[in-house]
């Protein structure tokens, strides 16, 4: 009986669990910026970040940065070069980062992501790539 009693209890508190977390909806952080679809909760409010790849570097390791400018070569697997009027930045894009959008070199792209430096190297590891202005095919 204390055993069936006990699966009982478990089971109740497994099933419980599980429905809280699908009846809230999903929130997380946003400043307007890239994720105003999330508004369901979660920290809302200014954000201390980059606009500009001179900034950028001045900024410490795990910064948060939102960039607008041209993704202007690939040096590597995932690695690229970002430019905007201020200067070049090495980028990191893992292949699920594009979601399928196909880029070239003039067309105007916002990223976001986190500041990455190490001992002579400062890069931006993207979290998000979004297609602002497209160059219209030739």
């Amino acid at each position: 009986m204390k055993k069936l009693t006990l699966v009982c209890l478990i089971t109740t508190l497994c099933l419980s669990g599980a429905t809280m977390a699908k009846s809230h909806p999903q929130g997380g952080f946003n400043d307007g910026t890239m994720h105003p679809e999330l508004s369901a909760g979660g920290f809302q409010g200014g954000l201390v970040s980059a606009n500009t790849v001179e900034q950028a570097k001045q900024l410490p390791d795990d910064a948060w940065v939102v960039l607008k400018g041209h993704i202007v070569k690939q040096t590597g697997k995932e690695e690229y070069t970002f430019r905007d009027s201020t200067g070049d930045i090495q980028v990191e894009i893992d292949r699920h980062r594009w979601r399928g959008q196909t880029i070239n070199p003039d067309d105007v792209v916002e990223i976001a992501g986190e500041i990455d430096k190490d001992w002579n190297s400062i890069e931006i590891e993207v979290k998000e790539i979004k297609l602002v202005t497209a160059t219209p095919a030739k």
